[in-house]
């Protein structure tokens, strides 16, 4: 007879383990000030009825048991359907390190008939026992917060029927299914919106950095006419329509930056000609007699 209480141990050790090592990755990516695509993670062991309940719709004996993928769960949550996939990429870099990817299955890209979505892999977990390592199979689920929603709520309905759904009511549940796919699909065309308008911006503030410190350099320079004419051109960008300025910011990007570059030019020629130059590293930290010897 299996003793249930020892059998699960492993199990409820891949779970605590699998779940402090994504909560620790979720937690670095916070403190360094860096996106985690891990919102929340969860994790289960099957209760003994369910497990001797799924042993036998698959028809397997007591000694077989272990075969059974998913007595060991852990469910990842995101925001975004793309975190999704880093995710995935995160967990494939572990292979041969501390688990072994078994299965997986997509079932974001290959929807299941009832509108369920997510994205399962099955991994080969090694658990360190009293009595030596020992291989459990264990589930992850990928999930955005829209679909776990969904997949919870109906789940705990078919739960309630026992039986096969009435066939409006399932059809139904699929409508809101593809209600929160476009819930997902829309939250992050926002998101994508809102990060290319952040990089825009970022890229147009260092554009303005660029341009008023060329025009900077130019007036030490002592061309002070050309540092005048791009300070004008500069401050008339303020009256132009946005999409003319971004234009024009590039161009007054490339021409401040090519006058800094033409003047440098001229004043390094004009050092060679006159046979000046930089002082060495050995000339110039060397004391007063050394560096009369030197000359």
């Amino acid at each position: 007879m299996l003793h249930w209480r020892e059998f699960l141990l492993p199990y409820e050790a891949a779970v605590e383990e699998l779940k402090n090592k994504l909560k620790a990755i979720r937690n670095e990516c916070r403190k360094t000030n860096e996106y985690s695509p891990i919102e929340f993670v969860v994790g289960r062991v099957k209760q003994v009825p369910s497990i001797i309940e799924k042993a036998q719709k698959l028809g397997l004996g007591e000694d077989e048991i272990h075969k059974i993928d998913d007595i060991a769960g852990i469910r990842i949550i995101c925001q975004f359907e793309d975190d999704i996939y880093e995710i995935v990429k995160m967990l494939r870099a572990r292979e041969g390190l501390d688990m072994e990817i078994v299965l997986e299955k997509d079932y974001i890209r290959e929807v299941k008939d009832s509108g369920y979505r997510s994205y399962h892999m099955i991994v080969r977990y090694p658990v360190y026992t009293l009595k030596g390592v020992k291989l459990v199979l264990l589930e992850i689920q990928i999930r955005t917060m829209a679909m776990n929603f969904w997949a919870t709520v109906e789940h705990s309905l078919r739960y309630k029927y026992k039986e096969a759904l009435p066939e409006n009511i399932a059809q139904r549940l699929k409508n809101t299914a593809q209600a929160v796919n476009q819930i997902d699909t829309e939250m992050q065309a926002i998101r994508d919106e809102i990060m290319s308008a952040q990089q825009l911006f970022m890229h147009k503030s260092n554009t303005v950095s660029q341009i008023l410190n060329d025009i900077n350099i130019l007036e030490k320079m002592g061309e002070h006419e050309a540092a005048a004419r791009f300070r004008s051109a500069f401050g008339m960008m303020h009256y132009e329509q946005e999409g003319e300025m971004d234009l024009g910011l590039e161009e007054l990007a490339e021409k401040t930056r090519e006058a800094v570059v033409i003047k440098n030019k001229t004043i390094t020629e004009k050092m060679g000609d006159q046979g000046q130059s930089w002082p060495d590293e050995e000339t110039e930290e060397a004391g007063p007699e050394t560096a009369q010897a030197a000359q």
